[in-house]
Formats: C-alpha cells, structure tokens, sequence
C-alpha cells in the first residue's frame, strides 16, 4: 500500500512538473496574464481546483507583498502535492526564463528584443488570455449589484491611484465593504480547500521571513561579504514589492546602479530581455546576478528574490483556509474577491491593452486569439504559436 500511495505521489509531482514547465514556457504578458494562464489550465481544463478556491488564493496572493502570479503557482502546487509540489511548481514555472536570461546574461548581446515582431504577438496573446480569465472568474465572483460596484470601485481606484501600496489599499476598503453588506449572506456552495501543511511550519516560515529581513543588513554591515550584501539586496527587494513583478525592477535599479554593481546600459538590455522570455518577471533577478557575478550569482539572486515570497505563502495558507470559513470573516473575502476583478479589469487596460493593441489589425488578431481560445477550445500552446506567428506578420504588412 505504501508502494502505491508513493507512485501515486510521484505520478502526481511529475505531472505539477510537466504541467508547470509548460506554463513556465509559453506563460508571456506578465503576472495578470499568468493568473489567466492558470485559470484556463488549473481550473477549467484540469479541475485540479473549483473557481472560489482559485479566487480565494488569487486574493491572498494579491494581498502579500512579492510576485503575485509565482504565489499562486506555488499555492496550487501545494494544494496538489504539499510542500514539495509547492517547490516543484515554483520551479517548473520559473525555470525556463530563468535559464534564458542567465544565458542572454552571459551572451549580453545587447539586441532590441523588445521591439521584435513575435514580442508584439505575444502581447496580444496577453490581451485575449486575461479576457478569457476575466469574464469566467467575473461570473462567479461577481453575480450581484453590490459585489459588481465593489469590483467597479476597485478598477476605477486602482486606475485613478497607480501606486504600489493603492493595489491594497483598494484590497483593505474592499474588505471592510464586504464585512459591513454581507456580514448575513449564505452561499450553499461552500468548498474547504486542504492545505497539507502543518501550522508549525507556517510559522517557523513566517517567523523566518522576518527573521532574514531583520538580520541580513546587520549581517552584511558585520561580514562586509559581497554575496550577503548581493543576497540581502535581492530578498529585501522582493519582500517589499506590492504590485507584482514591474514595480521590483525600478527597486532592483535603485539597488544597483547608483552603486555600481551593473551599468545603465546593461541594466536597460537586461529589461528588454526580460520582456521577451515567458515566466515571472521577478526572474530579471537571474540576469542581474549574473551580470555581477556569472550563473552562480544568477542562482543565489533568483534564491534570494523569490525566497520573501515562498516563505509568506507558505506561512500565510493554513491560516487563510482557517479564516475563509469563518463566518465573519466570509463576507469580507467576498468583498476582496470582487475587488480582485476589478483589479484585474485595470491590470487588463494598462499595461496589458495599452502596450498590445496599437492598431486596428492588433485588435482584429486579439478578436481571432480570443475566439480561438474562448469558442473553439483550443489548448493556450497553440494560442500563444499563433500569436507569434500573427505578430512576425503583421510586421511585414
């Protein structure tokens, strides 16, 4: 019996590994498009999770600081085979771009990716992707009037206020209308999601994520190691990042060009790049270390950067389950999930629409991607092959 319950744990594992390597090559747009990503293959195609589930991580996930679409890989990964799915996942998803900027790294050819045909599609594969995510979450998180304002006001906030801090801001005020209109709402519905993974363990997580953020500037001070002081950088850089993986690359600049650690010129080829591979955009971290200090120091600041993040998802999921089925607690979480659309929405407009749909020819492309993905049902690879393809093209028109 233990035999089988292993094999099956295995089975399981290399199936969260092919899945996630899969996402991790053809996932581009950045972290909005992720979660429509993911939706489409976790939810809809695989069923591995119901949609309030998805939306309840999507919610916690945009709530903690770090990149919001590699957490929710990592909490579905849990979800699926505990801890260690969580860590097969986070690396499924994250390795692909990571070995492509650490070898562009170590190329530094320096070319204009960023404006290369294929790029521009795989742009507009972003606008029908998120699309698709919006309208099938937005039918259930927001079925009536109340949660549909909600969802408004976050948009329009989330738009009118484009900080780092407005994104929970908006979050906060949601939650505090959800308590106050649906503190006496029933769903018939209700789902408990299993997290296997031990309270103790959320807390050790917890209390080491804090811990590091606390003692690697004074260890730093005290060693004068220039891998701690490159370590200490990359991990307070992604545990301080509300707003996903655009708002850590003016933080990552911050960090190290004025010191001098990686030039200007380097610095921008690197952002280029970085728009140009699929995968979390925190994994701009991979170039940049090894830019400073060869692929062992892409390694240590990938390590270093996605660590805030891992630790707090871990640290943060028991209890999530634990105050998702209070009943007090509930109607706020239905406030935060409305509002999570309405972020979406924003996230949607600016950057993912206007940076893609330039021209009417863009936006008859983005119609096609969409029919194609929403209509004939057809797997988001060949979705994202197309889009390439149509964008290499339109080039040439």
């Amino acid at each position: 019996m233990k035999k089988a319950k292993s094999n099956r744990g295995l089975k399981s594992l290399l199936e969260l590994f092919l899945v996630s390597t899969r996402l991790g090559l053809t996932s581009f747009g950045g972290p909005t498009a992720h979660l429509g990503y993911f939706h489409e293959e976790y939810v809809r195609r695989r069923k591995w999770m119901d949609e309030k589930s998805y939306a309840d991580l999507v919610a916690l996930a945009q709530f903690l600081p770090g990149p919001a679409s590699s957490q929710v890989g990592i909490g579905i990964g849990v979800m699926r085979a505990g801890v260690l799915g969580g860590i097969i996942s986070f690396i499924g998803f994250t390795m692909p771009s990571v070995i492509a900027l650490i070898l562009f790294a170590l190329l530094l050819t320096g070319g204009d990716v960023g404006n290369a045909g294929w790029i521009h599609g795989l742009k507009i594969v972003a606008v029908a992707v998120v699309a698709h995510a919006i309208i099938g979450m937005a039918k259930n998180l927001t079925p009536d009037l109340t949660r549909k304002s909600i969802a408004l006001f976050a948009l329009i906030g989330t738009l009118f206020l484009q900080t780092a801090f407005a994104q929970v801001g908006v979050i906060v005020i949601a939650a505090f209308l959800g308590f106050i209109l649906f503190k006496q709402h029933k769903e018939n519905d209700e789902v408990s999601s299993q997290f296997p993974i031990a309270k103790s363990v959320s807390v050790i997580c917890l209390l080491l994520f804090f811990g590091l953020l606390f003692l690697l500037p004074v260890i730093r001070e005290v060693t004068g190691s220039y891998w701690v002081a490159m370590f200490d950088s990359f991990y307070r850089s992604g545990a301080l990042v509300f707003g996903g993986g655009h708002v850590v690359l003016p933080l990552l600049e911050q960090e190290f060009v004025p010191t001098g650690w990686i030039s200007e010129e380097s610095f921008l080829a690197g952002y280029g790049a970085t728009q140009a591979v699929p995968g979390p955009l925190f994994t701009f971290a991979a170039y940049l270390g090894t830019v400073m200090k060869g692929w062992q120091g892409g390694l240590v600041a990938t390590f270093a950067v996605f660590l805030p993040a891992f630790l707090l998802i871990l640290g943060a999921l028991p209890f999530w389950d634990s105050l998702r089925s209070n009943p007090k607690i509930k109607g706020a979480i239905m406030g935060v999930n409305a509002a999570v659309i309405g972020i979406l929405i924003a996230a949607f407009y600016f950057p993912i629409w206007t940076s893609s749909i330039l021209a009417p020819i863009d936006f008859a492309l983005a119609a096609l991607l969409f029919s194609m993905l929403a209509f004939w049902k057809l797997p988001p690879w060949i979705i994202v092959v197309t889009g390439a393809i149509g964008g290499s093209l339109l080039t040439l028109l």
